[in-house]
């Protein structure tokens, strides 16, 4: 059973390293270079975006890390790593709630661009942007920190976890 839960700890870890990194690459590199498109090429290049995100690659790494992370906290529970377990449950709490912020504020956001026709008129182009851009990146910056406390709480669960395992070894 350790073996399955140093698995799935470390698959977490990098499921949970992976999202923080890419959703603050947004945050530092994607949305302020966006911010220097006019409307069209800002509007396009999101639903291009936005779009082409939904794939396996991106999939895995968003998904897999919730039902995991509630294995682990079983799995510690259970007594394997018991002083691991709130850092785990943190983990699970802190990317859950960057999952919800996801669906609920990030995605609903995507969805009302990419209804937003590029041959628009500029008016209906600009109002599309400002209904979308700030919004966005806020809750972007929110996820990305959320994510990147999930991954800090799920790096100090795999230490505490290695050194229980140390302490049964002695």
């Amino acid at each position: 059973m350790r073996t399955l839960q140093t698995a799935t700890l470390l698959a977490s870890t990098a499921g949970a390293a992976l999202m923080a990194g890419l959703f603050c690459a947004f945050a530092y590199a994607v949305m302020p270079g966006l911010s220097r498109a006019d409307d069209r090429g800002f509007v396009q290049s999101m639903q291009h975006i936005n779009r082409a995100i939904i794939n396996g690659w991106f999939l895995t790494p968003f998904l897999l890390p919730l039902p995991l992370l509630v294995l682990a906290t079983v799995l510690a529970a259970k007594g394997h790593s018991p002083g691991a377990l709130p850092w785990i449950i943190a983990a699970l709490v802190l990317y859950g709630a960057a999952f919800l912020v996801t669906g609920t504020q990030n995605v609903p956001l995507n969805d009302a661009l990419d209804k937003v026709p590029l041959d628009s008129t500029p008016d209906r182009l600009r109002d599309a942007r400002a209904a979308f851009e700030n919004s966005w990146a806020r809750w972007n910056t929110v996820r990305a920190v959320l994510h990147t406390a999930s991954l800090g709480a799920l790096l100090w669960a795999l230490h505490l976890h290695g050194q229980a395992a140390g302490e049964l070894s002695s």
